[in-house]
């Protein structure tokens, strides 16, 4: 065997060993991320058992909220792509059957007001002035809204106000924000102004 194909199998062998280290140590780093992600969400679990148990409870009790004639209160709105998800919806001035109702890629305009389950403030959208007095421009489809939100909107027809309450797996979830704690219950109260765009699903055509 000559000198030059010894070393080029050595070579070749120095290769192999690198790549399986590579690899072994991204698999390793890969498994330490995902054991860092369950200790932080078991922390999380435990640190805001409390107050997680406070928001479902709250959310269980408003959906067996009636009327004084017995009706629901509430009505269960649930998600087409994941029926464990769901928002409660009261309707406070609508439905305006006549008017249309948003698409995921439609753009609406809203007004809205957010509290905490126990009525702490949050946010609201009094002070936007970009579209108009107090109006929250966004995309349905745009990742940077919750599900809840989503789901709520693309169930009213422009000019309906509602209460919207959302469970936490349907607001934000496991995350801080602001005064928002993990595992948030949020109530909105929400107008559907305008739908400025209504923007028909591109299926390719």
């Amino acid at each position: 065997m000559s000198r030059h194909t010894q070393s080029t199998r050595k070579t070749l062998s120095m290769k192999r060993i690198h790549s399986t280290i590579l690899i072994a140590l991204a698999a390793g780093a890969a498994l330490f991320q995902s054991a860092c992600s369950d200790n932080n969400n078991e922390q999380l679990w435990d640190q805001y058992a409390e107050w997680r148990n406070a928001n479902i409870s709250w959310i269980e009790a408003q959906a067996k909220r009636t009327n004084a004639d017995g009706t629901p209160y509430y009505t269960k709105v649930v998600a087409p792509w994941d029926v464990s998800a769901y928002v409660l919806m009261h309707t406070i001035d609508g439905p305006h059957t006549d008017n249309l109702v948003p698409l995921s890629t439609s753009t609406t305009d809203v007004r809205y007001h957010l509290h905490l389950y126990d009525g702490t403030p949050v946010d609201s959208s009094t002070n936007i002035k970009t579209y108009g007095d107090g109006i929250f421009r966004s995309r349905l489809n745009d990742d940077g809204l919750i599900a809840g939100w989503k789901l709520a909107v693309q169930n009213m027809h422009a000019g309906d106000s509602v209460e919207v309450l959302i469970p936490y797996a349907q607001a934000y979830g496991t995350q801080s924000l602001g005064v928002i704690k993990p595992y948030s219950a949020l109530r909105f109260n929400l107008r559907l102004v305008d739908i400025p765009f209504y923007e028909l699903p591109n299926y390719g055509n």
